[in-house]
């Protein structure tokens, strides 16, 4: 599908350095899209700029971790001295570390809590300035949080998981309520199974076997997928906010 209307507009993505964000900052670039890549794994970034450079786009790498008020602030700094004003955040840096909570794993609480919620705050309060500003020049500003369908339905052992995902999609409604009403655009994404490595992360074997079997039995999106999602609802007229999207594999669904 063409995109034509994103061409010329600058987009700042989290956790660009794999899965969905990688994803998405690799496809707008591709239709024409200025795209700073924020994440903490510097070569990966590197690599992931080059290649988009390569075939044509424009990318900035910007080593940034989002659980780090200063490196994001630093980031920002550096988005806004090489490309100026941003009109496109998209929110795809996460975690996801599901274990029972009477485990009480405290340390992997604390990481999805700094990462998947405080740190998306971060980042809307180092580009939210630049949203409504452009929002004020007519232009078209959007603001991307991916959540989970974990925000709505319960799984076992995933409760801390579901939980800071429900807050980003609370957090992504309640936003709509003020930055609306200045022509800012918000959307919550919240995809179900989908193929990143997120499952890597899982310090636990039981579950990881588990999500290895839901791949076997649902066949998963893609990241790519969720890329191509994002990239239809950005690029509509900027009076058209596709407010909330849940995608799922259809055998998920």
């Amino acid at each position: 599908m063409s995109y034509a209307t994103l061409a010329g507009r600058t987009a700042v993505v989290t956790g660009a350095a794999s899965g969905m964000g990688e994803a998405t900052a690799r496809l707008l670039a591709s239709h024409g899209v200025r795209v700073a890549l924020l994440a903490r794994r510097a070569e990966r970034l590197a690599e992931l700029a080059a290649t988009i450079e390569k075939a044509g786009g424009q990318a900035l790498a910007v080593t940034a971790d989002v659980t780090d008020a200063a490196s994001v602030e630093a980031a920002a700094e550096r988005v806004h001295s090489t490309y100026g004003q941003v009109d496109l955040v998209v929110n795809a840096a996460g975690v996801m570390l599901p274990n029972p909570v009477t485990e009480g794993r405290a340390d992997e609480w604390q990481r999805m809590l700094d990462t998947n919620v405080a740190g998306a705050l971060r980042v809307i309060r180092a580009f939210t300035p630049d949203l409504i500003a452009v929002a004020a020049a007519g232009r078209t500003a959007d603001l991307v949080n991916i959540s989970s369908i974990g925000a709505h339905l319960a799984f076992p052992q995933y409760a801390v998981y579901g939980a800071t995902k429900a807050a980003l999609t609370y957090l992504s409604q309640s936003l709509r309520t003020e930055l609306g009403p200045r022509d800012v655009r918000v959307t919550n994404i919240e995809p179900g199974l989908t193929d990143t490595e997120l499952a890597d992360h899982i310090d636990n074997a039981e579950l990881a076997g588990q999500l290895d079997g839901m791949f076997d039995a649902l066949t998963g999106l893609a990241a790519d997928d969720v890329a191509d999602l994002i990239a239809y609802t950005t690029s509509r007229a900027r009076h058209v906010n596709l407010r909330q999207a849940i995608v799922l594999p259809t055998r998920q669904a």
